[in-house]
């Protein structure tokens, strides 16, 4: 595609005018592979991936991803040079279970001697990929020079990528944006730099700028235009808010899969929807019941101090709309500790018990947790 091509604008409805006859079809949970030659491939088993979020893609966040339907889960970002310099005071604990699987642990940082060693850190730990973040706007990542700042500094971006690939058997992803500035055209150099000098098995494309952060839309000829050019798998990144919106970025751009991420905070539903085409409104029932066990899963991981703090973001995802309204949200941000959210939430909605007991009983994560390592705690303090 030239690089002349029009936006593909997803902002609303039009979007639709631009599908035609001639696009491929799109199947949204057919298998594929990421892996390149040297590498122990992975199998997807669906074009679905729940993207990394620091401060959000907590265990919890990602087995209930899975649960709804995620072809593939990513961990928050992991500092690199933290993870080679933390003391007992800054560790944290990164658990990898058996029902996560296949599993990308995110790391960012700009030391090639530091990311090939956090490499074999997170391989041993049990990853299947490691996710390199090379995208990531937000002044305490980029000031760094790692996240966005790499889109600047390609020669620094492709030594850490290769560090990362030549660690370990896993395959190696990257998530970039379009460039720094608003029209930057910079990922069509780095993209392909990264597959073909570094050895990365596949990609994610925001098409925002580093300025945008998340404003405006997110211009998807851009990623067709990066397909184009890379002979591995890209991932679709970006107002991806429903099936309609993902098999139309896939038809129009050739991206083997799309990643979810803003859209699927406080909102698994929306994974359902794009993994079966099951887009059912949920009741406020089956919303405090979701949120009720994904308080107490948080609880159980983090423990009940950095839980409190951590969950209070999540409540006003969870309850949208006017079942709830502002002086919910309001009182649950009050609420002291985790165990007073979820006796005010049953006081208030008592349907939501019965519906809790069967997630309960149904839904059982396994114990068995296949890997623990220690490792330093997000950018964010997140988890």
């Amino acid at each position: 595609m030239p690089t002349t091509a029009p936006p593909i604008d997803l902002t609303g409805s039009t979007f639709l005018e631009q599908l035609h006859d001639g696009l491929p079809a799109v199947d949204l949970t057919s298998p594929f592979q990421i892996g390149r030659e040297g590498k122990q491939p992975v199998t997807i088993e669906g074009r679905i991936a729940l993207a990394p979020m620091a401060g959000v893609s907590v265990q919890a966040f990602r087995r209930q991803g899975r649960r709804f339907g995620a072809s593939v889960v990513f961990t928050e970002m992991v500092s690199i040079s933290g993870l080679h310099y933390a003391n007992e005071r800054t560790r944290d604990v990164l658990r990898i279970a058996t029902d996560e699987h296949p599993i990308a642990v995110q790391l960012f940082g700009t030391d090639p001697v530091l990311m090939h060693d956090a490499a074999q850190q997170v391989a041993e730990a049990g990853a299947d990929m490691i996710d390199i973040n090379m995208g990531c706007p937000v002044k305490k990542v980029s000031k760094t020079g790692a996240g966005c700042a790499l889109l600047d500094d390609q020669d620094t971006a492709v030594a850490v990528a290769k560090a990362c690939a030549d660690a370990t058997n896993l395959p190696v992803t990257v998530k970039i944006r379009r460039g720094m500035a608003n029209g930057s055209m910079d990922f069509l150099e780095l993209g392909p730099r990264l597959v073909e000098e570094a050895g990365v098995s596949a990609l994610t494309l925001h098409p925002r700028s580093a300025k945008q952060m998340y404003t405006g839309f997110a211009d998807h000829a851009l990623t067709a235009m990066l397909v184009e050019r890379v002979d591995v798998p890209v991932f679709a990144s970006g107002d991806i808010t429903d099936r309609v919106r993902a098999e139309a970025v896939m038809a129009l751009t050739g991206a083997a899969g799309v990643m979810i991420g803003r859209a699927a905070q406080g909102n698994p539903w929306v994974v359902r929807d794009l993994s079966t085409g099951t887009a059912v409104e949920p009741e406020p029932e089956e919303r405090v019941a979701e949120l009720v066990r994904f308080v107490r899963e948080v609880v159980r991981e983090l423990g009940e101090h950095r839980a409190t703090g951590f969950l209070r973001k999540f409540y006003g995802w969870y309850l949208r709309g006017a079942a709830f309204g502002k002086s919910t949200r309001r009182d649950l941000m009050e609420c002291e500790t985790p165990g007073d959210v979820e006796a005010y939430l049953l006081e208030h909605w008592p349907a939501a018990r019965e519906r809790l007991d069967h997630l309960e009983a149904t839904v059982r994560y396994p114990d068995d947790t296949d890997r623990v390592i220690e490792l330093p705690v997000s950018a964010y303090g997140g988890g």
